[in-house]
């Protein structure tokens, strides 16, 4: 899922060749983003298109050969001039006067071009790890262009696969090679991925037409020469594609500034795109109107903090509501700020609290789940590793807001972007900050194997390594639990224990239930108040806050009739949660259906059984609340089947079916013997949310 949309798409057409184009966002300048060599297309941006459509208008389009763009087999269409003629007719289509520039590797050419022949038109350029003709390739690189079209060695080795015959025959060995060249950070394997299938969407018949349109040195030279707009170059001194020394002379010969990202390979706006992205609004910003400034003296400063509480379950939510009026108990003064989308958003707003208007700017990453889910199912590592734009967008909105305002704390809720980008960023650290998780270390499915064994001891890695070198961007970490919550595996092999590392990494509150059971009152009272006679035996189903859960309802109200038949008195309730319509249910005599229901844990605590799924929070509450429950995991989502499972077997707590042997015959006999079930399970903390109020309040 993307995440921001175009505003407006459209084609245009040359020497019968027709291209896609792609706008979004309306604010000043416009800001053409060039599409690069034929082997990617436009989407290669889509890290840097939300956060600069959020202030400026911004434009992309895909060169010939890929992307929405036909797939010519002849060399004249995909000349730099025959580009820059498509790329002049996207700015005429979308009246577009003049455009700063950005291009990457190949794409300057088209840049120079433009900026040399039509200056009218542009108004700057960026340069990123341009890939011009002005110096040697590197050695190795060198030597196989000069074999190009000769025979291929029987086994090539490195660059020797930079061969025609060698690019028909295994076109996927090339681009896997090429784009671990492109990328060689540590831990790139999401940005190799991503640019593997990109290729994947052309042909190497189109590749090799492609680099027969062909530039001499001195015609590039000529518009280096000539361009006279403002130009800021971007250049990895890692850059294996193209020599760091092409981008020291175009800024040399242009007048223009040079950025050298030291470790940086040829693709810093998918590597590194936090930084590229600053770079690139602080040039654009060059030509856009100012906006007003204010600054107020440290001491007339109110005591602030941005609250970031994830999305993915409400009951983030209601424990943070819970740790954040503990916080003011410690600062009555303290103003707090949240940073959340829907449906956290509802949860807030019933709960009195402050969203902050640029809530409104994060990109949905519950819609994102939700389109990556099946029947009953989220492969949730995966679907994590492809919300990455989505997560990039709402980093970049979150370091506007905290640029805009002072705060002297961001407590951080598994705000996974706002974590990893300021460990990848540390210098943009100016706030104190804590970071709060139920869970550490990313676990792999079986259904993987070992490639998915690998990938996320890759990326638990790359997380220990974080910690490891910046332990100052966290100035407290707080597990919400206790060690032995904490699964007993391995981070991936030749990585450390997780519960070791995290004892030595996190202090532990204890468990934040967001509530207190012993509040609720008499059950009996508590039931009555809730509309539930005393003769009723009440079943809850809920699924939480995002629409993932739709199977299970569905499928606990088809067990309804059987669970009727066996249970006298039985009253089910459905509670569908902020993001499903109860509309697409048809419950039969007593089954109720209710939307989002504010006092949750109430309903929990009133019920008989509870069906749910196995998120942690609602299965914590019914261990709290001492109710028996069934607690049905998400297929493939490993934290639901591993993280929590372990702890609910440590209290002892709730009843596991796995979702494949829940046909409604089977679960309406899971209704008759757990409902009303006396349970006997370990307890949980009450005061969770006033300790790990205790340990923030220090930071302020």
């Amino acid at each position: 899922m993307r995440a921001r949309n175009p505003d407006h798409t459209g084609r245009v057409e040359r020497a019968g060749v027709s291209i896609g184009y792609e706008v979004f966002g309306s604010g000043r300048p416009t800001v053409l983003l060039l599409p690069t060599w034929t082997i990617v297309h436009s989407r290669l941006w889509k890290l840097q298109v939300p956060y600069l459509a959020d202030r400026y208008r911004v434009i992309t389009f895909d060169r010939p050969g890929n992307g929405m763009a036909d797939r010519p087999l002849d060399p004249a269409a995909y000349s730099v001039g025959a580009v820059v003629e498509h790329a002049l007719s996207v700015l005429d289509a979308t009246e577009t006067d003049k455009a700063v520039l950005v291009s990457l590797s190949q794409g300057a050419q088209e840049a120079l071009m433009l900026g040399a022949e039509h200056p009218d038109r542009v108004l700057g350029s960026v340069f990123i790890g341009p890939a011009l003709p002005i110096d040697p390739f590197h050695g190795e690189r060198a030597e196989a262009s000069a074999r190009f079209f000769e025979q291929p060695p029987e086994r090539p080795q490195g660059w020797d696969r930079l061969n025609a015959q060698y690019w028909l025959d295994h076109y996927d060995d090339f681009a896997r090679f090429f784009f671990d060249e492109c990328f060689p950070e540590p831990h790139s394997t999401k940005q190799r991925e991503d640019c593997v299938g990109w290729a994947a969407e052309t042909t190497p018949e189109v590749l090799l037409t492609d680099v027969q349109a062909l530039v001499s040195p001195d015609t590039v030279l000529d518009w280096m020469e000539r361009v006279a707009s403002p130009t800021l170059v971007i250049h990895g001194d890692q850059d294996r594609i193209s020599p760091l020394r092409r981008g020291e002379m175009l800024a040399e010969r242009t007048g223009g500034d040079l950025v050298v990202l030291e470790g940086a390979g040829h693709i810093p706006l998918a590597r590194d795109p936090v930084r590229t992205n600053l770079l690139i609004g602080q040039f654009v910003q060059r030509f856009a109107p100012a906006p007003p400034a204010r600054w107020v003296r440290g001491r007339r400063r109110r005591r602030r903090a941005l609250f970031v509480s994830s999305p993915i379950g409400l009951g983030h939510a209601r424990r943070d509501i819970a740790i954040a009026a503990e916080l003011r108990r410690h600062h009555p003064d303290l103003e707090i700020d949240w940073l959340a989308q829907h449906p956290v958003t509802t949860m807030l707003e019933a709960a009195g609290e402050r969203v902050h208007p640029a809530s409104r700017s994060l990109a949905s990453e519950s819609a994102h789940i939700e389109a990556e889910s099946g029947e009953h199912r989220l492969h949730c590592f995966q679907a994590w590793r492809r919300m990455d734009e989505i997560l990039l967008a709402d980093f970049m909105v979150f370091h506007r807001v905290v640029n805009e305002r002072d705060y002297d704390l961001v407590i951080g809720d598994e705000a996974w972007e706002v974590d990893h980008f300021l460990h990848e960023n540390p210098e943009l650290k100016r706030f104190a900050y804590c970071w709060l998780t139920d869970f550490v270390g990313w676990l792999p499915m079986p259904e993987g194997g070992a490639a998915e064994a690998a990938l996320t001891a890759d990326y638990n890695a790359e997380m220990i390594e974080h910690i490891d070198r910046y332990p100052r961007v966290r100035d407290l970490a707080l597990f919400v639990g206790n060690p032995q919550d904490i699964v007993a595996d391995s981070f991936g092999a030749d990585l450390p224990a997780i519960r070791d590392w995290t004892q030595a990494h996190y202090q532990f509150p204890g468990y934040v239930s967001g509530f207190d059971p012993t509040a609720l009152g008499e059950r009996d009272e508590l039931r009555a108040n809730l509309g539930y006679d005393a003769d009723e035996r009440v079943c809850v189903v809920t699924v939480g806050g995002s629409a993932v859960g739709v199977d299970l309802l569905q499928r606990s109200l088809d067990a309804f009739p059987a669970a009727a038949r066996k249970i006298v008195g039985l009253r089910m309730v459905l509670i569908t949660g902020p993001r499903i319509d109860t509309a697409r249910f048809s419950p039969p005599a007593g089954v109720e259906l209710r939307p989002f229901v504010p006092n949750l844990p109430s309903h929990l605590a009133a019920s008989d059984l509870a069906i749910v799924q196995g998120g942690l929070t609602t299965c914590m509450e019914l261990t709290a609340c001492g109710r028996p429950f069934v607690y049905v995991p998400l297929r493939l989502h490993f934290e639901q089947n591993f993280h929590v499972d372990h702890r609910l077997r440590r209290h002892g707590a709730g009843q596991r079916l796995d979702f494949d042997e829940a046909d409604p015959d089977a679960l309406a006999e899971t209704i008759a013997a757990e409902l009303g079930r006396d349970v006997d399970y370990r307890p949980v903390e009450r005061d969770g949310a006033a300790r790990a109020a205790t340990a923030i309040a220090e930071l302020i």
